[in-house]
């Protein structure tokens, strides 16, 4: 490739791809923005409705920056994010499937807002080696259009691409689903086989900040996922 068709590929990547994803950004940024007022709105209504009960199951939020959101909820803490890169997707996904991207390939690409579960305690004890489970996650596009990935949560309305424009109220339902399903699903004890054994760093610690690992295993998963 001589240096006149270089410069002139790069002058159209910077002006057509790279273009196109800043307008991704700002649109996921912008659907971000709404995500947080969300949170906020449904801190206050819920602690409202729960009234002055437990203080320990009242929802609390908390703005992390630009990129990061959380809300406590009882014993679980949902830790929203946005990420700073826009995403094409592999050929083996089932966006490519349907008309809406192939009458135009720049609509796949995608910012990405993730819905992460953990356990409150997790942080409260600072168990570092503690996992947390994506619940779901949120893909947004030039036209605002967008869908959302989850463990086969069927009951979610948000898979068909290109059909609606990402909005407040629509945020707030996924919220509240995902709520929902933090509540839904317990801590289960591990296998004796996976805790039978443990180090002299890790018995040394008062038993009360244990570092056992510790998740919950949500009973559901992603498609892509190898086992059911």
């Amino acid at each position: 490739m001589e240096e006149n068709q270089i410069s002139s590929a790069i002058l159209e990547a910077l002006t057509g791809k790279s273009s196109l994803k800043q307008v991704i950004y700002d649109k996921t940024l912008e659907a971000f923005g709404l995500v947080k007022e969300v949170l906020i709105q449904l801190e206050a209504h819920y602690n409202n409705q729960l009234g002055d009960t437990d203080e320990r199951i009242r929802l609390q939020y908390q703005d992390n920056g630009l990129f990061g959101a959380q809300l406590k909820v009882a014993g679980d803490i949902l830790v929203i994010s946005m990420h700073s890169n826009v995403f094409n997707f592999n050929r083996e996904h089932n966006i490519w499937k349907g008309s809406y991207v192939s009458g135009d390939l720049t609509r796949a690409y995608c910012g990405v807002i993730n819905i992460y579960n953990f356990l409150a305690d997790s942080f409260r004890y600072n168990r570092m080696n503690d996992l947390g489970y994506l619940i779901s996650r949120i893909f947004i596009n030039k036209d605002n259009h967008f869908f959302v990935e989850g463990k086969k949560q069927q009951e979610y309305s948000y898979t068909n691409f290109g059909k609606a424009e990402i909005s407040r109220d629509i945020l707030k339902d996924i919220l509240n689903r995902a709520i929902n399903y933090a509540l839904e699903f317990d801590l289960l004890v591990p296998p004796y086989d996976t805790v039978k054994l443990t180090s002299v760093e890790n018995a040394s610690q008062n038993i009360e900040y244990s570092k056992m690992r510790t998740g919950k295993r949500l009973g559901f998963r992603f498609n892509s996922d190898d086992i059911s």
